[in-house]
């Protein structure tokens, strides 16, 4: 037997204003604990269902848009996309980057160890012998990594800093990138590029040294090496984890086991851009200046041990130390 309109809001009404209450607090939905948005699904689906029952009895205009406009909302809050918001980005660096990391530090630590390697292979080999950095690199680029760190400490001409900075801005996005993306080859282009970049990197150090001005390389690079480095070998995790995923997909797809696997390389793939743009600002304006090169020494130290702080502890919570 067909209720009336009146019977059908009587019954119905308390569980359309639990639903408004949900959708009106002041803390978007997914921000909810898990039982509120849950609960919030269940509501709609009968807000759903409660929309046709009254259009099917013809029951008036009134009801039928306020739960039209109630169903249309719980659908929004439920469905589309969160805002975009500055908080966001102040919540991926202070917990959702160094989480991801941590959840992620078994690719952490092979991506450190495809870079590291090939870099003290590299160094040691460039440091012996001249012929074996020019079989890495052409003798051009040796003669010139050379040159270029004989005369230094004495800063940049006006305006050349900024200039600089936007060509390792530019530079370093594109080595990440390159570290990251590569590894939806199954991670082997990953692996690749971490190798490839380490053994680069080993070989100047090593030729410069070899030269005479390794001083002044190490004295140039240590201050943004922290952030720099450490986002190379985290961009180059990612993308092993990523390649891995689709590996070792459980029961899932290899779809599937991106889309599981997303939000962590997300927040890892951002991070360590966060953390090139900070290491971009440090080689073109402090990295090349005339400042003491004790006290470029004793600034990297601070910057290494608040980098590895912040990676091992930044965003530890029982609430939050897990994927979402």
């Amino acid at each position: 037997m067909t209720r009336t309109q009146d019977e059908f809001v009587a019954a119905r009404q308390p569980a359309w204003d639990e639903l408004d209450a949900l959708l009106t607090r002041k803390r978007v939905l997914h921000k909810l604990p898990a039982a509120s948005i849950a609960r919030a699904a269940a509501l709609y689906r009968d807000t759903c269902s409660d929309l046709m029952r009254a259009r099917a009895a013809g029951y008036s205009a009134d009801v039928v848009d306020v739960l039209d406009g109630l169903a249309a909302r719980a659908c929004a809050a439920l469905y589309s996309a969160p805002p975009y918001r500055l908080a966001a980005l102040w919540e991926l660096v202070a917990a959702g980057f160094p989480q991801a990391v941590r959840r992620n530090a078994r690719f952490v630590a092979l991506a450190a160890a495809l870079f590291v390697l090939p870099g003290l292979l590299g160094f040691a080999g460039a440091s012996r012998s001249r012929a074996f950095a020019i079989q890495i690199m052409s003798e051009s680029m040796v003669e010139q990594m050379e040159k270029s760190y004989s005369d230094f400490g004495h800063g940049r001409g006006d305006g050349t800093d900024a200039m600089m900075a936007s060509f390792y801005v530019y530079n370093n996005v594109g080595i990440a990138f390159r570290c990251f993306a590569t590894g939806i080859l199954f991670g082997l282009g990953s692996i690749f590029f971490l190798v490839y970049n380490g053994l680069v990197i080993g070989v100047v150090a090593g030729a410069v040294g070899a030269a005479g001005h390794g001083r002044n390389l190490f004295t140039f690079v240590i201050g943004h090496g922290a952030f720099e480095l450490t986002a190379i070998v985290l961009s180059g995790a990612a993308g092993i984890a990523m390649g891995y995923a689709l590996i070792d997909t459980g029961p899932r797809t290899r779809w599937g086991s991106l889309r599981a696997k997303a939000g962590d390389l997300f927040r890892m793939i951002m991070g360590a851009e966060q953390l090139l743009l900070v290491a971009a600002f440090i080689e073109g304006f402090w990295s090349p200046s005339s400042v003491l090169p004790q006290v470029k020494w004793v600034v990297a130290g601070v910057l290494y041990v608040l980098v590895l702080c912040y990676l091992l502890f930044a965003g530890r919570s029982a609430s939050r130390e897990r994927p979402r």
